[in-house]
């Protein structure tokens, strides 16, 4: 696959400057952000008292640590706007969550913070081989959601013509691939296995396909997924991290040239990793939760969030600002099966390695007496009939087992057999709780 490498005067000097110049820019607008959150939020002025941390206790960018953090719960307590730090009448934009496990999480942002979020954004594009006159195909959804929009928003602002089709209609999404021909697709990883699949049944080689370039995010997803992808389409399938109680997608993008992580905007977003039980800030190449700080958001800075995401940070490579590695896993998506942490995307990696296997499955747990039980769910790829799948299913038992170490109950399900998502995909299905 042709790589495009970004040429001389492509990038802003600020994703090359030296390590000196960018912590100074930095730590002039931690200062700036931590001021503004504690002035203008009751909930931070608040929490840092308690801590007994001022805004101008903040001389170097190490102090950040005296500060608390900040969690979902915070943002759901003082929901809908307490967490806005301008009046509701500077607030051009609102952005929520699904609000699926209460209420949801509520976002705002200022003219200016959209035009920051752009920026990071076309940024991301261009790192992932985007460039100006291409047509970008958007099939993140559109509204509360902030995928739909943001990639929309980054796309015009590099230069790029947009073909907003947000998600659902799966064979509406391969005929405007068809027929538009788009260089790129923006969408998540499961959902563009849902199209390469549409794709099939209609008699179309993937690989025939206009699209050189598919940016990738939303949820985790693993090498063997990537590679998988890359393989069926013909493609350079590029990671783009983002979350919308930050600012959006765009907050670390993937670089084409190197593929080897995500690098994390830094002049908007300043990322820790913390130990998950102690609190405690890791040193670089330690894995933990990743933390953000924002650092120029105006309706609603963000100080030291906690994502949940697991990872550890990496020095620059493409670019001078650091990166962190792909995220695989949330602590918040680990099971605990009789004693015994799993993540969905093990459970991936073991599928993908199977090719009587499908890439789509979902994982049941149960409790049906005293101890939890694991049911995974998953489908023979097309062609392969039952007995291969029933084997297949016996050799996915054995390695989740021998390799993850708890035992499982596959059921393997014929082609279709499990419900296709148009945005992030379902994965867990915890039944523990009901009835």
């Amino acid at each position: 696959m042709p790589v495009k490498s970004p040429r001389p005067g492509d990038l802003e000097p600020i994703e090359t400057a030296s390590r000196d110049e960018l912590e100074a820019l930095q730590l002039s607008r931690l200062q700036w952000s931590l001021r503004h959150a504690y002035d203008n939020v009751a909930h931070y002025r608040q929490a840092f008292d308690r801590a007994g941390a001022h805004p101008t206790d903040c001389r170097e960018l190490a102090d950040l640590a005296k500060f608390p953090f900040t969690v979902k719960s915070d943002l759901r307590d003082h929901y809908p706007f307490g967490m806005f730090a301008v009046p509701r009448e500077r607030v051009a934009r609102i952005h929520a969550s699904s609000g699926t496990t209460g209420k949801p999480t509520v976002v705002g942002y200022t003219k200016s913070d959209i035009d920051t979020w752009a920026g990071a954004m076309a940024r991301s594009i261009r790192a992932a081989g985007g460039r100006p006159g291409d047509i970008v195909h958007v099939a993140y959804g559109y509204g509360l959601f902030t995928g739909g929009l943001g990639a929309h928003y980054g796309a015009e602002k590099l230069g790029c013509t947009v073909i907003p089709m947000s998600g659902g209609q799966t064979e509406k999404q391969v005929q405007l691939i068809n027929d538009f021909r788009p260089d790129i697709i923006m969408v998540t990883p499961s959902y563009m296995l849902a199209i390469v699949e549409e794709m099939q049944r209609q008699g179309l080689d993937p690989r025939a396909c206009s699209l050189s370039v598919g940016i990738f995010g939303a949820e985790p997803w693993t090498p063997t997924m990537r590679a998988k992808i890359e393989a069926l389409v013909g493609i350079d399938a590029i990671d783009i991290y983002g979350l919308s109680e930050v600012i959006g997608p765009g907050v670390a993008q993937e670089c084409v040239e190197t593929k080897d992580g995500l690098t994390v905007w830094e002049d908007h977003f300043y990322p820790e990793v913390i130990d998950p039980e102690t609190g405690k800030v890791l040193p670089q190449g330690e894995k933990g939760e990743l933390v953000f700080t924002s650092l120029s958001k105006e309706a609603m800075p963000i100080i030291r969030y906690r994502t949940r995401d697991l990872t550890r940070l990496l020095p620059g490579t493409a670019r001078t600002m650091r990166r962190i590695e792909k995220i695989t896993g949330r602590s918040d998506d680990m099971m605990i099966i009789r004693g015994v942490n799993v993540f969905p995307t093990q459970i991936e990696e073991l599928i993908l390695r199977d090719p009587m296997l499908a890439p789509h499955y979902q994982v049941e747990i149960t409790r049906p007496g005293s101890l939890d039980e694991m049911t995974i769910l998953v489908e023979r790829a097309p062609a392969v009939g039952s007995a291969d799948g029933a084997a297949a299913g016996e050799r996915l038992a054995h390695r989740v087992k021998s390799l993850i170490g708890v035992s499982a109950a596959v059921r393997v399900l014929q082609s279709g057999g499990i419900e296709r998502s148009v945005g992030k995909a379902r994965r867990v299905v915890d039944k523990r709780q009901l009835g």
